[in-house]
């Protein structure tokens, strides 16, 4: 994380510097960069029924893994040849940086062109994710400059046959009953849970859905904003639910240096009975195991007066270049891949959720469970504030240590909140630094 918070800041220089050149193409072919390996064959395919239907020819083009493609887009942005339809991988602050030194088109007026046909296609939260709202932190023009391929959202997924085993009908949907239902499986020999949590975004995410449900949004921002400390009583409750999950013997050994690949092949194999892993997993699982009988649940919430919700919203997003020579044949070829036929295929070949709403038809049926659970998700790109990655880094550090046992809630707060005030400071100074 703090190599993330390096790079943010260096890359928001560059942009600082470098914004607004020109890209020096006039190929007509429209060119797409894109790091997803397990949609690559599908999006060739769609690019070249494109290329039948309308003679305009797309070039697709993969740059994988996706740190590789970051980076690749960076260093194509510096030397002014940026594709005319690329994705951005990294947090708010760097998707604003690129919209505010003119690298990406404003595409709110093809959204909104025919009474808004095209923003009325999509589901809400896919388009959402790539808004920016009217008096936003980030100091970007209000609008629209993504466009959605996919829906995704984090939930808990569950291995059918091991509840069984345990004699275990359904999820808990409390935090106090699912340690209960930790114990039953333990008592049969089943390991309860398994995440990716030696990526700390997971973490980071596992924490936000239990701030969200414990202290409400509203006091989540705030403490953001630096008017609620993380000695806090609910912040120190949230830390609380990884240590109550930790001593109840919930986790799989090792949790906090799995990466999220190894964590989804415990699953998959039915290491573990509960796995917290977004809806691109069904694609995974389906290929290591597709016989794996498993379904999709929210988190068990700490307080079951109030919503429990999980990141979710648009999945893979494309945006266009403002200085590319193919503007509106790119624009076009998105509105098209979104339409409902060419979202059919790709949700059908590739296992994601799709953006538009009427190709939602013979989803897989742990699909349907991930599309009925979008009704109760968030996002950090639609978020009013968002935390210092140096603070998030210490929280999610913090957890890490809370599960092996090395720290208590109470002392990772105090961390946390002197990380959290010391970089209060450094934004008062002249600078920022």
């Amino acid at each position: 994380m703090r190599h993330a918070f390096v790079r943010l800041s260096c890359v928001v220089l560059f942009l600082a510097i470098f914004g607004c050149g020109r890209v020096d193409r006039h190929s007509e072919t429209v060119e797409l960069w894109h790091w997803m390996t397990d949609r690559d064959e599908t999006l060739q395919k769609l690019a070249r029924q494109y290329e039948q239907e309308t003679g305009v020819r797309v070039h697709v083009e993969l740059f994988a893994p996706s740190d590789a493609y970051s980076n690749k887009i960076i260093a194509a942005a510096q030397a002014n040849v940026l594709p005319d339809i690329f994705g951005l991988l990294d947090k708010k602050p760097i998707v604003a940086s690129f919209i505010k030194a003119g690298f990406v088109e404003d595409l709110t007026p093809a959204f909104e062109a025919d009474g808004g046909a095209w923003q009325a296609e999509l589901f809400p939260p896919a388009v959402d994710t790539n808004r920016f709202l009217p008096g936003n932190v980030e100091g970007v023009k209000p609008g629209i400059y993504g466009v959605p391929i996919d829906l995704t959202n984090i939930q808990l997924v569950f291995n059918r046959t091991l509840l069984k085993k345990a004699g275990i009908a359904e999820p808990a949907k409390t935090l106090d009953g699912f340690l209960e239902q930790v114990a039953t499986l333990r008592r049969v020999g089943v390991t309860p849970f398994v995440s990716g949590f030696g990526e700390i975004w997971l973490v980071d995410c596992f924490a936000s859905n239990y701030a969200f449900n414990i202290l409400g949004e509203e006091k989540v921002m705030r403490t953001f904003q630096g008017e609620v400390p993380y000695t806090d009583s609910g912040w120190i409750e949230v830390l609380r639910v990884f240590d109550r999950l930790a001593r109840a013997g919930a986790f799989m050994e090792g949790i906090v240096t799995k990466g999220n690949k190894y964590a989804e092949q415990d699953f998959a194999l039915e290491r573990a009975a509960f796995a917290f892993n977004g809806s691109w997993c069904v694609n995974v699982y389906h290929d290591m195991n597709p016989a794996l009988d498993y379904g999709v649940t929210t988190l068990p919430a700490a307080d079951p007066l109030l919503p429990m919700r999980s990141w979710g919203g648009a999945g893979s997003s494309f945006v266009v270049s403002a200085h590319g020579p193919n503007k509106e044949k790119a624009i076009a070829f998105l509105h098209w891949i979104t339409r409902r036929d060419q979202q059919i295929v790709l949700t059908h070949e590739t296992y994601n959720l799709p953006s538009n709403r009427e190709a939602v038809v013979a989803l897989p049926e742990v699909l349907g469970g991930f599309l009925r659970t979008m009704a109760h998700t968030t996002h950090p790109m639609i978020w009013s504030h968002s935390e210092d990655p140096v603070v998030v880094e210490a929280l999610d550090k913090g957890i890490q240590a809370i599960i092996i046992g090395d720290a208590t809630p109470e002392e990772i707060a105090a961390r946390v909140q002197k990380v959290k005030e010391q970089q209060l400071r450094k934004l008062r100074r002249p600078g920022g630094f």
